[in-house]
């Protein structure tokens, strides 16, 4: 029986140590794909975005515009481009991700292909065009979810890492805006074992400019003379053909799948990054450490002369020689403050409603941190951490509803029903209606970085069909529980006296809080 046993905590025990944890599971939406030969990839599209540039480090605009606006005239897919599903938090970050004409196959290098028929760039179109140019506009590409980009190198370091994004054209060296619509996609991808299985992992768009291009038919193309620098100008004054143009070639590499996001997230000068935070950190050290001794020494005969009050009755030795030669005597000047410590304010309904959504926040950013270390906010899972946020604060509308019915009643509350009502709805209905109006300015600039009309639905019904009920729930909660304060705002000599507040009732609301009795030290 003994051998037995033995038996069964060594498999086991050879069953943990043999236990892989990285092929163990994957969280939702960051599992691998695997590609055949020859399979097609998906190269999806999304809306184009400002950035700074090495010839410009000034940012020029904040609006993003959609990939299909007609003033870019890209090629469109035959059947129309069309959504790709994404989370609450990618949409509010700007994401609209769609289809795209390009044909990619695993492992099959194109040299030059077209994506459509020629297109027609009006003056209208040509100016607006130019102007992205000039403001420094990147074209976002995912391909396998992975960005497209560009290779740089970081001076301080002399590292290379993938900026995301690559222009959509560029200036000449006489000062003109030129298009690119020649694209040359570099695909690294890494084989799985010794099948045919194979996994995208790592993505670079080389963009060029080219005046002769040229669709011969049958998806083939004439993708000019490189060597001609000949490059393509949109007439402001007139009319321009372009056609758009792209090569594929892919190369074998040595990145796993689980590390094909290390060269995106790249830290700039990480030496003075950790030189602010151990600067930061020892001036808070000295700060605390010389404004403790000072109040240390300034108070430690107070604190000892307080800790012999409760041996007398101040009302018996007031004005005699023994309140004197005990060190017993009134408080005056700045000391007075602390009989105002526990004074209830003007305004407790504001200030507690305040104090709700400040804890409610509060909770909600540290699980949203726990989280991130926990591997949880994956970059691949796009809008993971919009995601998060919103669904924790939503959650924890308990949180806050709680602590400001419990903050309110502890300041002798009555109005507990508008205090109900506005801690879910103030400071939430200000960060709305904000978010409103600035989305709609945004939405005059024609730009895709405004929020649907179906997303802000969505929006209010997460905050009105939960987060409201969850608060009101924990207010009922915190009304329900029995408070004991130690408010004391007409005793300039600081003692404390205990107040007891009844439980609360909806048909016996909270009333003002009433002292108890002080108890004679004489029997």
């Amino acid at each position: 029986m003994q051998l037995r046993q033995l038996y069964l905590h060594c498999a086991a025990l050879s069953a943990i140590l043999h236990f892989d944890p990285a092929s163990a599971f994957y969280l939702p939406g960051v599992a691998p794909t695997s590609y055949q030969s020859d399979a097609k990839v998906p190269l999806n599209v999304n809306p184009l975005t400002p950035a700074l540039s090495e010839r410009d480090p000034q940012l020029h605009s904040v609006l993003p515009f959609d990939y299909y606006h007609n003033a870019f005239h890209f090629c469109k897919p035959e059947d129309g481009p069309k959504s790709i599903s994404e989370s609450l938090g990618s949409i509010l970050f700007g994401d609209r991700i769609l289809t795209s004409p390009f044909e990619l196959r695993m492992v099959k290098n194109e040299s030059c292909k077209a994506l459509c028929d020629e297109q027609t760039f009006d003056q209208r179109s040509a100016r607006f065009v130019n102007r992205r140019i000039s403001q420094n506009y990147k074209i976002n590409w995912l391909i396998d979810g992975l960005p497209a980009g560009q290779t740089y190198t970081d001076p301080s370091t002399d590292t290379d890492f993938i900026l995301r994004g690559f222009p959509l054209g560029q200036i000449n060296t006489e000062g003109k805006a030129v298009l690119n619509n020649h694209y040359d996609i570099m695909i690294d991808y890494h084989q799985v074992g010794n099948a045919d299985a194979y996994r995208v992992v790592g993505v670079l768009v080389f963009p060029r400019s080219r005046k002769n291009n040229k669709r011969l038919g049958d998806g083939k193309a004439e993708c000019g003379d490189p060597e001609s620098g000949e490059e393509l100008e949109l007439d402001e004054n007139g009319e321009t053909k372009v056609t758009w143009t792209y090569g594929v070639y892919w190369r074998p590499s040595t990145t796993a799948w689980a590390t094909r996001w290390d060269s995106y997230l790249h830290v700039f000068d990480p030496k003075t990054h950790w030189l602010g935070v151990v600067s930061s950190s020892i001036i808070v050290i000295l700060l605390v450490t010389m404004i403790g001794s000072i109040l240390g020494r300034a108070l430690r005969k107070d604190i000892a002369r307080y800790n012999r009050l409760d041996l007398f009755n101040l009302d018996d030795l007031s004005g005699t020689a023994a309140q004197v030669e005990d060190g017993v005597q009134e408080d005056s000047g700045w000391k007075l403050v602390h009989g105002d410590v526990f004074r209830p304010p003007k305004n407790p309904l504001l200030l507690s409603v305040f104090l709700g959504n400040g804890s409610q926040l509060f909770v909600m950013t540290g699980t949203t941190i726990i989280f991130a270390l926990l591997g949880f906010l994956s970059p691949s899972n796009r809008g993971s951490l919009g995601t998060v946020v919103i669904l924790l604060y939503t959650i924890f509308g308990f949180i806050g509803g709680y602590v400001s019915a419990r903050v309110y009643k502890s300041f002798g509350g009555e109005a507990w029903k508008q205090n109900m009502a506005l801690t879910p709805i103030v400071i939430p209905g200000i960060v709305f209606a904000t978010f409103f109006l600035l989305n709609l300015f945004i939405w005059i600039r024609q730009s895709s970085g405004a929020v649907p009309f179906t997303t802000m639905l969505v929006i209010l019904g997460i905050w009105f069909v939960i987060s409201v009920p969850l608060s009101i729930m924990g207010s009922w909660a915190g009304f329900k529980h029995a408070v004991s304060s130690q408010l004391s705002p007409n005793d300039p000599q600081g003692r404390q006296q205990k107040l007891t507040l009844p439980a609360y009732s909806p048909s016996n609301p909270p009333s003002a809080p009433t002292k108890s009795p002080a108890k004679s030290p004489h029997p």
